[in-house]
């Protein structure tokens, strides 16, 4: 596309988003805290999932002083099943910043908003444009789909250089007097017609300023080289179970993946090693009856997957260990592949 015709795409592709946007319950405020908590829960997790999230946790941290200062166990419990944990805690950070050092008020401007813990490019233009209608750049993976198509961009958006060519872009396109539709606009036309594979290009809005519709190569791009190998670990999970019919568990390290969560004991399982053995000895307890394999599944995270067997154990345990009754477990925070164990075992 040649930017001659800037003009006429950012018509377009606003009056498309103001007469075709989805309803969702982010679009029905310009109130910033809220913005922001929005796409952050949105950042690598389906709209659909996040909605009823963001409703609880909007009622029940509705402004950034309640929020601030909420035990960080009842941010996790909020936050329970959407994984990516550092998110919320980095958000809790930021948002205590905000009050503690601009009284509560989102910053309005890039410099600022960007000093924010867990605030990058992306997040800041966002609420910078759709909260407060700043024509500020806010590139995600939808937005570089587009325009990748749109400007017939060969570029790898997997080399964080290239991120830049997108933020020149959209800088360039951007409707100075329609920012927040203008962003808005660009992500929802690649959720929903611009899509990874198969793009509904009939439908588009601006296919007649799309290079790639009109070269016929819209389903090549973006072009993206992952380089990244996926780790396995295989894990024995001992669902143990005490006398009382209390259960153990142990909470996660307070850094590093699902930080401060709450689970069941995990044994890396390799191989020539008795899992149940290196249970009972680092857990300091007796063995009193097996039963069968509970569930078998696997968990995949970014770069990592998790194997997990699950098996019930009887034991009589010491002092120091830490037991649960079920109503007890149920106001812990606990990741999504110990949920489906605790949902198994109900």
């Amino acid at each position: 596309m040649n930017y001659e015709y800037k003009e006429e795409f950012r018509k377009e592709l606003v009056e498309w988003f103001n007469r075709e946007k989805r309803d969702l319950p982010w679009r029905h405020t310009t109130d910033p805290y809220k913005i922001w908590v929005s796409e952050v829960m949105l950042q690598q997790t389906r709209v659909d999932t996040v909605i009823p999230y963001y409703n609880r946790f909007i009622e029940k941290f509705p402004k950034p002083e309640i929020f601030a200062y909420a035990p960080e166990e009842d941010i996790l419990k909020m936050w329970e099943g959407l994984g990516y944990y550092s998110r919320v805690r980095n958000l809790q950070s930021g948002v205590r910043e905000v009050v503690e050092t601009y009284g509560g008020v989102v910053p309005n401007n890039r410099t600022d908003i960007s000093k924010l813990k867990g605030v990058g490019p992306y997040t800041a233009g966002a609420v910078l444009s759709i909260a407060y209608g700043k024509p500020e750049h806010a590139v995600d993976g939808n937005v570089m789909r587009v325009l990748s198509r749109v400007l017939h961009i060969y570029e790898d958006i997997a080399l964080p250089k290239t991120k830049k060519i997108f933020e020149e872009a959209v800088t360039e396109l951007i409707d100075p007097a329609n920012a927040s539709s203008f962003n808005q606009g660009l992500m929802e036309l690649g959720a929903l017609i611009c899509t990874p594979t198969s793009p509904k290009c009939l439908l588009c809005p601006v296919r007649e300023y799309c290079r790639a519709f009109e070269a016929g190569d819209a389903a090549e791009l973006p072009i993206k080289i992952k380089k990244t190998k996926m780790k396995n670990l295989h894990y024995k999970v001992y669902i143990a179970r005490d006398k009382e019919g209390r259960y153990l568990l142990e909470k996660r390290d307070d850094s590093g993946l699902l930080a401060n969560m709450w689970q069941f004991p995990m044994i890396e399982m390799k191989k020539g090693e008795d899992t149940l053995a290196k249970f009972a000895e680092q857990y300091d307890v007796e063995v009193k009856l097996e039963h069968g394999t509970v569930q078998q599944f696997k968990h995949v995270f970014s770069h990592l997957t998790w194997h997990i067997e699950a098996q019930l154990v009887e034991v009589q345990a010491n002092n120091e260990n830490v037991f649960f009754a079920p109503e007890q477990i149920e106001r812990l925070p606990m990741p999504v592949p110990m949920l489906k164990i605790l949902s198994e075992i109900k």
